[in-house]
């Protein structure tokens, strides 16, 4: 970018130019260091590497991060997404704080619909339409939620494989005949399946082709959950097989574990293990009430967990009501905060639900508006509501 604030050459006479650039009668030490050019976002460049790296849990590689985004003003930043239910908190709250992120620190996000994906891996029973009816629906729960869509994306796999074929199958094809099939077999976890389990050569097919969007979305950046590392990695290795400098960098986000005790993950077939984006508000009231919350222990506790990465970065404050002989109103400015009154027992769980349902209840209105409100939006979730989730 040029520099607005320097003067053109031609306006200072060729002397004064001449002992401008005479450095002989200053010190080396003097020498001005150069600015660091400014950013359309904004910022600069240590707070849009700070914003970046704040949505993942494992970066890979910092250093590549804060790189790209001191030599590309616009990077390209990705997440692919199986239209398979209806949408949960974590991916529609937790999205649309990492992705308004990453838009406010420069990046450009594309959304890949994976629309074929979810028929590779036999989800709403491997009916194209009505995973695309799903799809739908899960655009507007994103743009009633807040998500900033002025550098947002969203692009389906079927329609936009089918207008570039040979670039893409070519790319599908030269990433297969470099791995082996064990090496594939490894990525089944970002189908929600196991090594162990009987997979369909669809499902084999599967990582090939999630591998091969990065590159065929000229993605600088991979923003999925850990879930995803396994593919997201199969991309790095695959760029040392083609001899390729830049790989793409992976900001993999925390997997947000179910309601109840021992559930690692949510589950949109397990309606008890997740908040989900229209529940009512005493539908919300209800799970949290039911949700695995043991005293003092923060390991492993979901209410707990849903105030760090959900309400903390929403609100910028966690706030709990309660009387004055039970210590009292008190507002948390972070998660340290919190979890020490939590294990020191200065915080009942009683009154995390009770806030938690509170914060998340405001949270989910404006999308409970909406699919009450706009007439199509209410006909995809009703259509949504009656399809039967598969595995």
């Amino acid at each position: 970018m040029s520099d607005a604030a320097a003067p053109a050459a031609s306006a200072a006479p060729a002397e004064d130019l001449q002992a401008k650039l005479n450095v002989d009668d200053k010190p080396a030490a003097a020498a001005e260091a150069p600015a660091e050019a400014p950013h359309p976002s904004g910022l600069s460049l240590d707070e849009r590497f700070a914003l970046a790296r704040s949505v993942a849990e494992e970066c890979i590689s910092d250093e590549e991060l804060r790189a790209l985004l001191a030599k590309k003003p616009l990077p390209v930043a990705y997440d692919g997404f199986e239209p398979s239910g209806r949408m949960h908190i974590a991916q529609g709250v937790m999205k649309a704080i990492n992705v308004n992120k990453l838009t406010k620190a420069g990046c450009h996000f594309k959304f890949w619909v994976a629309d074929w994906f979810a028929q590779l891996n036999n989800k709403m029973g491997g009916d194209l339409k009505k995973i695309q009816t799903v799809g739908k629906y899960m655009v507007e729960v994103w743009k009633a939620v807040g998500m900033d869509l002025s550098k947002v994306e969203f692009l389906s796999s079927s329609e936009e494989i089918n207008k570039r074929p040979d670039e893409y199958w070519t790319l599908v094809m030269d990433i297969a005949r470099k791995n082996n099939l064990k090496r594939i077999i490894r990525c089944s976890q970002i189908m929600g399946r196991a090594e162990t389990d009987d997979l369909s050569a669809a499902q084999i097919f599967y990582p090939c082709m999630q591998c091969a969007d990065i590159f065929f979305l000229k993605a600088d950046i991979c923003q999925l959950g850990m879930d995803q590392r396994k593919v997201n990695m199969l991309a790095r290795e695959y760029c040392d097989d083609i001899k390729r400098k830049l790989k793409p960098i992976i900001l993999s986000h925390r997997m947000m574990p179910g309601l109840l005790e021992g559930q690692e993950k949510m589950s949109k077939s397990d309606p008890n293990s997740a908040i989900f984006m229209e529940d009512t508000e005493a539908e919300v009231n209800t799970k949290i009430k039911k949700a695995y919350c043991p005293p003092k222990v923060t390991a492993g506790n979901p209410c707990v967990e849903y105030v760090k990465y959900i309400v903390l970065p929403w609100f910028g404050h966690f706030e709990v009501r309660r009387p004055a002989e039970h210590g009292g109103d008190k507002k948390y400015m972070s998660a340290e905060e919190l979890v020490a009154d939590y294990e020191e027992g200065n915080l009942h769980p009683g009154d995390l639900k009770a806030g938690l349902s509170r914060h998340l209840n405001a949270i989910l209105q404006p999308v409970r508006d909406h699919f009450e409100n706009n007439a199509e939006a209410k006909e995809l979730l009703k259509k949504v509501k009656s399809y039967k989730v598969t595995k």
